[in-house]
């Protein structure tokens, strides 16, 4: 058995700063401070270097955060260990929001469904996020933002957390239109039920399993299918299909997350009804069979707006070609980001 207890003669400040041996001869070191452990933290962040993560706010602290070695969650948290969190996103272009009051309103959706509590009205939280966006001076990336039931203990149940927690980040980041088709398969890791899929929350192990499954194939991402054999959807995006008609069709949105962009775009599709190039545009059950017969294909989310896919379980989709409607769908939801405030845009004071 092996002794833990410090010898008698040794001083705790010594305890303090030496280096543990174990069996296998692997020293631990024990910081003496935490100035010390500060230190060793910005280790990793060069002060010439751009920064990734421009700021972060959290309620645990009470304010903004700039310092990216200071930008940490209490390991007690329910959301690290338990997973009872939920989270959104927005993007920031030429110092703008985009869609922030839509993605909110999911969030708070997600959160009741996970029986979180905000610490913070609404109006709170939204004020937060732009202060935020101004404090980063961030001109273009994300701002992902979570609820967790908070910190307190290592229990299964959140009750002897006494507080919520509201945590976010800008991420400065490229954000561009995707003119390039990529390659999917049909995943074979378990999707979500309907519950868990509509609810925005971070258990994302399905997700990443099925995205890591896809690279070990070659290809970009996945596609769930449910048990009826119906289209759901990617691992952290909505799909849609042209049909050789030229019908916009996106699966419904029962059992599986009701994507903001995906809205969106089913908002602004009908243009291209006006001018003749789509037949209509609607959401709808969608068989496999259905959907490989597609003449065109894309991945619709926040970030992407579209990035079209050329190929699926190595069947070409149409011609394998990115297709022209594809990419006029692209143009109109790029051209709704950029085209200044109005109701979808929210103006943060522009950082010269």
């Amino acid at each position: 058995m092996a002794n833990c207890s410090p010898s008698s003669d040794q001083k705790p400040d010594e305890m303090a700063s030496m280096e543990h041996g174990s069996e296998n001869d692997v020293k631990v070191h024990v910081f003496s401070s935490s100035s010390e452990l500060i230190g060793k933290l910005h280790e990793k962040w060069s002060p010439e270097q751009k920064k990734p993560y421009p700021a972060m706010y959290s309620s645990v602290v009470g304010g903004i955060i700039l310092d990216p070695a200071m930008m940490v969650i209490p390991i007690d948290d329910h959301m690290v260990h338990r997973g009872h969190g939920v989270f959104d996103t927005a993007v920031i272009l030429d110092g703008y929001l985009y869609e922030l009051d839509a993605h909110l309103d999911r969030f708070l959706r997600s959160a009741s469904k996970a029986r979180i509590t905000s610490p913070f009205p609404r109006s709170t939280l939204r004020s937060i996020l732009v202060q935020l966006t101004m404090a980063s001076q961030c001109k273009e990336g994300t701002l992902r933002y979570w609820l967790s039931a908070g910190p307190g203990n290592f229990l299964l149940s959140p009750s002897g957390c006494p507080k919520s927690a509201f945590y976010a980040v800008v991420i400065d980041d490229v954000v561009s239109q995707h003119n390039d088709g990529v390659k999917v398969i049909t995943s074979t890791i378990p999707m979500k039920s309907p519950l868990f899929a509509t609810m925005k929350n971070v258990n994302y192990l399905p997700n990443v399993l099925s995205v890591m499954e896809a690279e070990d194939k070659g290809a970009f991402a996945s596609i769930w299918v449910d048990e009826e054999g119906f289209i759901a959807e990617g691992p952290n995006v909505n799909v849609a299909f042209i049909t050789d008609d030229k019908e916009l069709i996106l699966p419904s949105f029962d059992k599986i997350l009701s994507g903001c962009t995906a809205k969106r775009l089913l908002e602004l599709a009908p243009k291209l009804v006006e001018q003749g190039r789509l037949k209509s545009v609607k959401t709808a059950d969608l068989t496999v069979e259905e959907a490989k017969r597609s003449t065109e294909m894309m991945y619709i989310g926040s970030t992407l707006p579209i990035l079209p896919i050329i190929a699926w379980d190595e069947q070409p989709i149409g011609d394998g070609k990115v297709g022209y409607l594809t990419m006029a769908l692209s143009d109109l939801l790029w051209h709704d980001m950029v085209a200044g405030p109005d109701t979808q845009r929210l103006c943060v004071p522009y950082i010269n």
